[in-house]
Formats: C-alpha cells, structure tokens, sequence
C-alpha cells in the first residue's frame, strides 16, 4: 500500500506541477532573439558624406563608415552608382535652404543606383535594376541606401547613369517651367539668363523640340566665345552676353525672332532687369534661382504701360502638388530624349574617394567647373 501511494505521488506530481527551468526559458528566450536577429536581411556595411551639424560644407563634411541597416519587408537596398552636388545640396549642409534633414545627416538628394536586395514584401522589382528616388529623397551620398519600395522609381538600364542621377532637379525643372506658366507654340520665343546652366541647357534643347526660339544671356568672362559656340551647337538661337545688351532697345538685335511671351531668370540684379526688357506686352518672367544674390528690380512703367507677371518656380512645390503624381512619366520622358542624344548637358565624374576635390570644384574654389558628379 504504501509503495502504490508512493508510485501514485512519483506519476502525479510531475502532470499537475510541470518543472520550469528559469535559466533554461532565459536560454531558449536568448536563442529565440538571436535567431531573428541573424535571419533579418542586412544591407552592406556603407560608406557616406556626413555632416553632424550645418555650416560650410568643406568644414562640416566627412566621408564615415556606417554600420549594416536591417532591410525590411518593405524595402529595398540599392547600391548607388551615382550622384551630383547640386547648389540646393550645398544650401541645404550650410543650413540656409528651406527644406533640410535634421542632422547628422548624409549629404546629397537625388542619384541612381543598382538593386542590390529585396525586402520580402517587395514585387515589382529585381536584383540589378537601375532605380533612382522619384521623388527625391535625402541620403545619396551613401555607397549603400535602403529606403521603402515606395521612393523607388525603376529606369531603362540603357540609360547613361549620369544622366538618370541628375534627371530630377535641373532637367525637370526646365520642362516644367516650358509648361506651366504660358502656353507657348511653334514659332513663339523665350528669353533667359544663366543659359550656361544645366537647366538653361536643358531650355534650349526642350524649347528646340518644341519649335520654340530661345534668346540666351550669358554673363561677360573668360571663354564666353567659347561657351557661345557650345549653345549654338544645343540649339540656342541668338545668345548675347550682358555687356552686349547694354544698348537702349534691345528689341533691335531680335531680327526675325518674335517677342518672347516667357523668360526665366536664374541670376537676379541687371541680368533679371535685361530678361524683363524683352519681353513683349503682359510677357511673364519665371524666376527659380539668384545666383547673384541681387534682388529682381522692375520698374514701375513696365509694371503699368506692359502689364509684365513676375512668377516664382521651386521645384519643391511642385511635388506637393498634384503635378507631382506626374513625376514618374515626366522623368521617363526626359531619360528618353537623353538615351538618343537629344538631352545633354557638360558634366565631370569624379570618384567617390575624392569627393572634396569635387566638392571645391563645386564651391568655386577651382573656377567654373562643370556639374560634378560622384561616381561610387
């Protein structure tokens, strides 16, 4: 009797109390939080352009390593093959443009790169697709991004990578401008200053599709002759230097160029001045820029005899818009005229490991330089 009360007691205790082990539920717990964290995907250890507070960006920027980021279901890891520095991108590290990251932050907005790898709810996309942020988005200058599938837009692999990593911000700009203030056609003129830049390259080849006369002003320096020619060869009409404008009517040099309806001005003081003197009666000038840091003057009798428009454009807004649904075709239109040679503009590459060389090329230390693009 009392070895079957001892066996009944030795069967029953084990099923109503269950033995729990503290230290082994810790180590499963351990092994349980260590598994997932190996089996999330990674992103590549980076390397990147930071800056940990704003100021000047040849003081503030270092180039960093960057630790592994996890890719989540949703995101997708791009290896970027290149990016520009653009004057906005300058403004933003100095802290004087209207729309930043807070910081520490990577530089750079816009650029295209490779899929390197897929979150696990990602479709429509694939390792080696060429992608670019569509809208733009902050943090290019990185050798590894991993963002949401949404800031992904894929382009034709044929297209150049310097192109597809500069399309947004000076290509887009020109279109939109072209399109939005002054229905213009066949046969109808523009007028603009700082026709040097990638954006005023890319007037006077888009207005050309457009059967659209373009008037360029130029400023006076070293090599205008040359950069004259450059125009011409995009497509530019008539292309005066500020200097040779300095005449009472300059209507008189248009010969058989009609009065433009729209002008765009980039500079600001004088150079804002000669465009509105152009333009025809109840004309529109479209200002996106002052790389003179001069404010746009008018006087008061072409205000009242001309009844001119002063417009204001910032890519910016245009994304808030409803335009900015838009981008995606507008983007592959513009990479389309580039991949057959009918959007070009001067750029330089410049490998990653020397972007402070590009960057001073960028801030004027070194002259005019072209729109410098690292290449990573």
């Amino acid at each position: 009797m009392a070895s079957s009360c001892l066996l009944k007691s030795l069967t029953l205790k084990p099923l109503l109390k269950p033995y729990t082990c503290p230290i082994l539920i810790n180590h499963f717990s351990y092994l349980k939080f260590t598994f997932r964290s190996f089996s999330a995907a990674m992103s590549p250890p980076s390397l990147a352009v930071m800056y940990d507070q704003e100021g000047p960006p040849d003081s503030v920027t270092k180039i960093v390593d960057v630790p592994a980021v996890e890719v989540k279901e949703n995101d997708i890891c791009v290896k970027m093959l290149a990016a520009p520095i653009n004057p906005s991108d300058i403004n933003r590290i100095q802290g004087v443009y209207p729309v930043r990251p807070d910081v520490p932050a990577v530089g750079g907005y816009e650029g295209v790169g490779e899929v390197h790898s897929l979150g696990s709810a990602v479709t429509g996309f694939s390792p080696g697709d060429l992608v670019i942020p569509c809208p733009p988005s902050f943090g290019t200058w990185q050798t590894y991004v991993v963002k949401d599938q949404s800031v992904w837009h894929k382009v034709d692999k044929g297209t150049p990578v310097e192109y597809a990593a500069t399309v947004f911000v000076n290509p887009l700009t020109a279109l939109r401008m072209l399109e939005d203030f002054v229905d213009l056609n066949p046969g109808d003129a523009i007028v603009q200053n700082g026709a040097t830049s990638i954006v005023g390259q890319c007037i006077i080849q888009l207005a050309r599709i457009r059967g659209i006369r373009s008037i360029n002003i130029i400023r006076d320096r070293a090599g205008s002759d040359e950069a004259k020619e450059k125009l011409k060869k995009l497509g530019a009409d008539e292309i005066y230097t500020e200097s040779q404008l300095a005449v009472k009517n300059v209507k008189s040099l248009l010969a058989n160029i009609p009065e433009p309806a729209l002008g765009f001005n980039c500079v600001g003081g004088n150079a804002a001045t000669l465009v509105l003197k152009f333009l025809r009666q109840r004309g529109t000038m479209v200002t996106y820029g002052g790389m003179s840091k001069k404010p746009v003057t008018v006087s008061t009798s072409a205000f009242i005899f001309k009844e001119l428009s002063l417009r204001g454009f910032w890519l910016q807004n245009l994304m808030s818009s409803a335009k900015g649904e838009g981008c995606k075709s507008m983007v592959d239109y513009l990479l389309g005229l580039a991949r057959v040679g009918k959007l070009t503009y001067e750029m330089e590459s410049t490998p990653f490991k020397d972007f402070h060389t590009a960057l001073d090329k960028s801030l004027g230390k070194l002259g005019s330089q072209p729109k410098q693009i690292i290449k990573f």
